[in-house]
C-alpha cells in the first residue's frame, strides 16, 4: 500500500537540513530504484522555487510499504529526524487516484 509521509521542519533548521540532505536523498533513491517511490520533495516556506534563507517548512514523501508500521519505521529512521530537522513526522495511508 502507498503511504504519505510528511515531515514538518522545526525553526531555523536550514543548515541541519543541508548537512543531512545527501543521506536523506540516498534513502529516497533506494525507494525509487525499487519502484516504491511515487513522489518526494520539500515544501518551501515561501512561494518560490528557491526559498533562500527562509528554508523549508517540511517535506512530503509518498512511497509503498508493506504496512503502516513499516512506513513509520522507515520515516523514523530518516536522517532528517536524526539531525533534528523534523519537529514532527506524520505517516498515513494514501490512495492514488489521478493521474
Amino acid at each position: 500500500m502507498w503511504y504519505a509521509i510528511e515531515g514538518h521542519d522545526g525553526e531555523d533548521v536550514l543548515a541541519l537540513r543541508q548537512q543531512a540532505r545527501a543521506q536523506h536523498l540516498a534513502r529516497l533513491v533506494e525507494l525509487r530504484d525499487a519502484g516504491r517511490l511515487l513522489l518526494a520533495g520539500p515544501c518551501p516556506r515561501t512561494d518560490a522555487e528557491d526559498p533562500g534563507p527562509a528554508g523549508f517548512s517540511g517535506s512530503i514523501v509518498i512511497a509503498e510499504f508493506a504496512s503502516l508500521e513499516q512506513a513509520r519505521l522507515w520515516a523514523d529512521a530518516d536522517p532528517y529526524v536524526a539531525a533534528g530537522v523534523y519537529a514532527r513526522v506524520d505517516v498515513r495511508p494514501f490512495r492514488p487516484v489521478l493521474p
